[in-house]
């Protein structure tokens, strides 16, 4: 473990939680006003990232909220009610709903300029557990100015199954589990075929409510969809499938061995085929072995020793517990900004706000 490299920020308290309940609106209202300032903090972020990126780019805010317009009827018109969430988030923070639809579709309209490549995601089922219980891990990465705005959300919605997800700032909640007993967790990859379509955070919102196994690999696969993510989707029996996507193709693998693990390249031959400069994408390749390797010495898998996966740095910066060093480049200083474990059978989650190497972790419980 290395000591606090380059003063890496440390957090002295837990994650803040916000418990929401009712129409989609109101969930998206109450969470707006209990996280405020770290909803306006994160349109302001999305803004300077463009203003500095100006160069690569070419893209005005303003011209992001005109380009952000052309996907928005595809999200009504499938999904309206997250677009309800965004509406109520919008309306609670007090901050203009054409910022957070914007916010919520940057990486359309930036055509993944943010190239955002150093997630880590695995999971392991009841076979590769010391106390059969059904394991899930992920490492978020994004910039470093948005580590602040991390939270947890316990909600409560009329129509769906109640959830637990991580988010942060204005974003739709996509990564956490639901009390069907569905888990998703999801890598950015980079298709050559994206088009205007479903944005991929409403798509991976809509993942998170799916009451069923096969109604979450369906909605991540949702015609019309804009481009795609990698979805590891975990049920609490013990299957897990990852499923990666683009706008217009879709592959599938399962966890034959008890074991899963995707970072931010395309796995399998179909959609490698569609993968826009892989070449770009050694490191996550490197990442993704060094995660497989480790996670498959051990069939007896704990909380814990997910955990100290979590925290590995072979291969820095671009570890698995990667820090911000070089920061020249705007469209590429991304650092891990939280790591989360989930239980699916005990249904609680475990999260270090910022680098898991030197913050602690914290236990979150869904109330079913």
């Amino acid at each position: 473990m290395l000591k606090n490299p380059h003063e890496t920020p440390i957090h002295r308290e837990p994650v803040p939680m916000v418990k929401v309940a009712g129409s989609h609106f109101e969930i998206g209202r109450q969470i707006g006003e209990a996280f405020r300032e770290k909803v306006a903090h994160s349109v302001e972020n999305a803004k300077s990232l463009l203003a500095e990126a100006y160069e690569q780019l070419e893209l005005t805010w303003d011209g992001a909220k005109i380009q952000s317009r052309k996907y928005l009827p595809f999200a009504e018109e499938r999904f309206p009610q997250y677009v309800d969430e965004l509406r109520g988030m919008a309306e609670g923070a007090n901050v203009d709903y054409r910022d957070l639809v914007t916010l919520n579709i940057m990486e359309a309209i930036t055509t993944d300029a943010l190239h955002l490549t150093r997630c880590t995601s695995m999971a392991v089922n009841e076979t590769r557990t010391a106390d059969g219980h059904v394991l899930a891990a992920h490492n978020e990465d994004w910039v470093p100015e948005d580590e602040d705005d991390v939270y947890v959300v316990h909600a409560r919605p009329d129509d769906e199954p109640p959830f637990l997800a991580m988010n942060y700032g204005g974003l739709l909640p996509n990564v956490g589990f639901n009390a069907a007993g569905i888990a998703q967790l999801i890598d950015s990859v980079y298709p050559n075929d994206p088009r205007i379509g479903i944005p991929r955070l409403v798509v991976g919102r809509a993942v998170l409510a799916a009451p069923k196994l096969d109604v979450a690999i369906r909605r991540a696969i949702v015609p019309h969809r804009a481009a795609g993510y990698n979805h590891i989707i975990i049920h609490e029996s013990g299957e897990i499938y990852s499923v990666e996507v683009s706008a217009q193709q879709f592959d599938t693998l399962y966890a034959h061995d008890g074991y899963m693990v995707h970072t931010n390249h395309y796995l399998t031959p179909k959609m490698h085929e569609v993968e826009e400069d892989p070449d770009s994408l050694v490191a996550s390749r490197v990442r993704y072995h060094r995660a497989a390797r480790l996670l498959r010495q051990n069939s007896k898998h704990t909380i814990k020793s997910l955990q100290a996966i979590q925290k590995d740095h072979v291969n820095f910066t671009n570890s698995i517990c990667n820090h911000a060093v070089e920061r020249k480049d705007p469209l590429d200083r991304e650092k891990t900004i939280n790591a989360l474990v989930i239980d699916l059978t005990a249904r609680e989650m475990h999260i270090a706000w910022g680098n898991p190497c030197q913050n602690a972790y914290h236990t979150y419980h869904l109330d079913e």
